[in-house]
């Protein structure tokens, strides 16, 4: 047998949460340096990309991968903290990658499981996160994460984008800041085959968000800019709940496969500014592949002055596999590479 020898091995599960991909990093990595978990992932973020890099961009990842890191929680109240690394960032909370690293921390025997139901608290940089999950035969069969306070920015504000003309859209932090734009009016069923079209017309949208809709997260400083384009149909009634289809456009180019936690999250938040949801009434927010949370406002709450809600965000989340990732020293691309064949824009 020949042995060789690697200058980096990665330990981790493969999980996917209501078909979005969030790995979960077990292995290898250090905890990055800061006394906070948001210190640690704007640590990792300016002096450190190249492991996100290593583990999002070919020949490891792809632009439908997202990953996380486990850490040691720097809050006594919580179990374990995570660092969610997407394919062109850092977000503070990320609904379906909680979700993924709740049944991973379960399954794997990371937190000892409790059976009907396991309550734990997780950290992540933009807060604390409480999780129940439903629990049977060893396995974590559906996770409520309750999220960090959100809150509507914008209502009905006006933006100009170029091709499209005035657009109406709403902005919300929901564990990172979303446009909201309705599809209908832009000529969107929000269905497979209109992913491509989806995800250029967001990106355009969103580029003029960012120039036009100044936005200030009023306790992380470098929260401060919109990160997501979401795209909405009207809510209908379905056995009298409360049901609305969404699709949120993740740089540099994709759709979330789930109905995304944080993006739900955003829509509570305007719904309920706009009085269309009160605390307790159950969401069910339902995906572009059909996929679904089940979505509520838990509370109402301030964050800086500003009017909030704390939702919670049910869903399931399946592992898809045990890998060790590797970088042989000769590897002529130790950071990986992006082609815009796929990405829709090649990253740096």
């Amino acid at each position: 047998m020949v042995s060789m020898q690697f200058s980096r091995k990665i330990t981790v599960v493969g999980a996917h949460a209501e078909g979005e991909v969030g790995r979960v990093v077990t292995g290898g990595v250090l905890p990055p340096p800061g006394d906070t978990l948001y210190a640690q992932q704007q640590h990792l973020w300016k002096h450190d990309d190249g492991l996100r890099k290593f583990l999002l961009y070919e020949p490891r990842g792809g632009a439908f991968t997202h990953a996380n890191l486990i850490v040691p929680p720097k809050d006594a109240r919580a179990q374990a903290g995570f660092i969610i690394m997407e394919p062109d960032d850092y977000p503070p909370m990320s609904g379906s990658n909680s979700i993924c690293v709740s049944t991973v921390l379960l399954e794997t025997g990371m937190i000892e499981m409790q059976e009907p139901e396991t309550r734990m608290t997780l950290e992540t940089p933009g807060g604390l996160v409480d999780v129940v999950a439903q629990c049977a035969n060893g396995r974590c069969e559906r996770v409520r994460v309750t999220n960090v306070p959100c809150f509507a920015t914008y209502l009905d504000a006006r933006l100009e984008v170029e091709g499209l003309g005035s657009l109406t859209v709403d902005v919300a932090y929901g564990g990172a800041f979303f446009l909201l734009v309705d599809a209908v009016g832009l000529g969107f069923a929000i269905e497979r085959s209109e992913a491509r079209a989806l995800v250029e017309t967001g990106e355009l949208i969103k580029a003029a968000a960012q120039e036009q809709l100044a936005v200030q997260h009023p306790d992380l400083e470098d929260v401060n800019k919109i990160v997501f384009t979401e795209f909405t149909l009207p809510v209908t009634q379905e056995d009298g709940v409360k049901v609305g289809r969404n699709t949120v456009c993740i740089s540099p180019g994709k759709l979330d496969r789930s109905p995304c936690g944080t993006g739900t999250s955003a829509r509570l938040a305007v719904m309920h500014a706009k009085g269309e949801i009160g605390p307790g009434e159950t969401f069910l927010s339902r995906s572009v592949i059909g996929s679904e949370f089940q979505t509520r406002i838990e509370r109402t709450t301030k964050v800086g002055g500003n009017e909030a809600i704390v939702p919670s965000i049910s869903g399931r989340a399946w592992i898809s596999g045990f890998h060790d990732y590797v970088l042989d020293p000769a590897d002529p691309y130790p950071e990986g590479y992006t082609l815009s064949d796929t990405w829709f824009r090649a990253l740096d």
